[in-house]
C-alpha cells in the first residue's frame, strides 16, 4: 500500500508541477465604458477553457458600467492584482481613455511585457499598449479608426487577429470570439482551442 501510495503521489506531483496540468490565470481590466460584448466574451471562453480569470476593476469602485449601461461587479480592485500568466485589455473608447491615464495600469502592462507574459487587446485597447510603451516594431491591429494619424512606431496590419510574439490584439465586437480563441490556444494548447470552437459551435460561422 506504501509504494502505490508513493506512486500515486508522485503522478500528482508530476501532474500539477511539471507541465501536465498547469492551471493558468489571466486578469481582465475594466474601467467605465468598458465594451460589453468584447468583455464579457473573454472573460467567459477563458474560464470555459479552465483558465482562472480575475475581473479587475482600474476605477477603484467594485462595479463597472459598461458603454451601453450594463453594470457588471468585478472579482477585485487593480491594488488587489497578484502575478498572472496573461493581462488583457478589453476595447470600449472610454475604457481606454481612461486606461491611458492611469500610471498604475501602464506599468504593470509594461512589466508584463518586459517579462514575456501574454498582453491582450481588442478594439480601442491597442491605445493602451501604446500608451504603456510596448508597442514598437510590432505587429498589431485594432479598431479600423483608432489610430488615425501616421508616425507610430507599430507596424499596423490590417487583419482581424494579429499574434506578434506575446502580444494578441483585434478589431472589434464580432471578432471577439476569434481573439478569445487564439489568447486560448496562447496559453493553453490548440486541441484546448479546438475543445472550446466545438462547444460554442464556432465550425458553423
Amino acid at each position: 500500500k506504501k509504494i502505490i501510495y508513493a506512486i500515486l503521489n508522485v503522478k500528482i506531483f508530476n501532474f500539477y508541477y511539471f507541465g501536465e496540468f498547469v492551471m493558468k490565470k489571466v486578469a481582465v481590466f475594466f474601467s467605465n465604458g468598458f465594451e460589453e460584448v468584447e468583455s464579457i466574451t473573454v472573460v467567459d471562453y477563458l474560464r470555459r477553457a479552465d483558465i482562472t480569470v480575475d475581473m479587475v476593476s482600474t476605477t477603484g469602485n467594485i462595479i463597472c458600467k459598461g458603454a451601453h449601461d450594463i453594470d457588471i461587479k468585478m472579482d477585485i480592485l487593480l491594488e488587489d492584482i497578484s502575478e498572472y500568466d496573461g493581462y488583457i485589455i478589453p476595447g470600449g473608447t472610454n475604457n481606454a481613455i481612461s486606461m491611458r491615464k492611469n500610471k498604475k495600469l501602464l506599468e504593470i502592462i509594461k512589466k508584463a511585457n518586459d517579462d514575456k507574459k501574454l498582453v491582450a487587446a481588442i478594439c480601442a485597447g491597442p491605445t493602451v499598449l501604446n500608451e504603456a510603451g510596448i508597442l514598437k516594431g510590432v505587429n498589431i491591429t485594432s479598431y479600423p479608426s483608432v489610430f488615425k494619424e501616421d508616425g507610430y512606431e507599430f507596424n499596423y496590419v490590417d487583419k482581424n487577429v494579429v499574434v506578434d510574439g506575446n502580444i494578441i490584439t483585434s478589431r472589434g465586437p464580432a471578432l471577439t470570439i476569434f481573439w478569445s480563441l487564439e489568447i486560448i490556444e496562447y496559453l493553453c494548447s490548440k486541441d484546448k482551442r479546438k475543445e472550446i470552437e466545438k462547444q460554442i459551435l464556432a465550425h458553423m460561422l
